[in-house]
């Protein structure tokens, strides 16, 4: 029996499923710290103690996406707040190329501001 955050990946639209699966990689490979678990129905991914980001897939855009939890720490015109006060979204079209070095520094840059929270 799969795992629900297993099922999750295997169960999204063919469109989606190689890009979310891309992205869970790419985030887990970011630093040995980054942990996966099954929160809110949907895959979470934790520095440390912190929520880092999550995936989902936006309802209305049609497209996949990284919940920053952090956010607003971040400033970044490709981020959306939509109606949130804490989080923004970075909306990935799965057709076009992922922008690899735009999410390595959001990751980055948030793992940062985590770890100097923790000294």
């Amino acid at each position: 029996m799969l795992r629900p955050i297993d099922q999750y990946f295997l169960d999204q639209p063919a469109a989606f499923n190689s890009c979310l699966h891309f992205l869970r990689k790419m985030i887990m490979s970011q630093d040995e710290r980054i942990t996966e678990k099954w929160q809110y129905g949907m895959p979470f991914y934790y520095f440390g103690n912190h929520r880092l980001c999550y995936l989902w897939v936006h309802k209305k855009y049609k497209m996949p996406y990284i919940g920053i939890v952090d956010g607003k720490l971040v400033n970044d015109p490709d981020l959306l707040s939509e109606k949130r006060s804490r989080m923004k979204i970075l909306l990935i079209d799965p057709t076009k190329k992922i922008p690899l070095k735009k999410i390595d520094a959001l990751l980055q840059k948030l793992m940062k501001i985590y770890a100097e929270q923790a000294l």
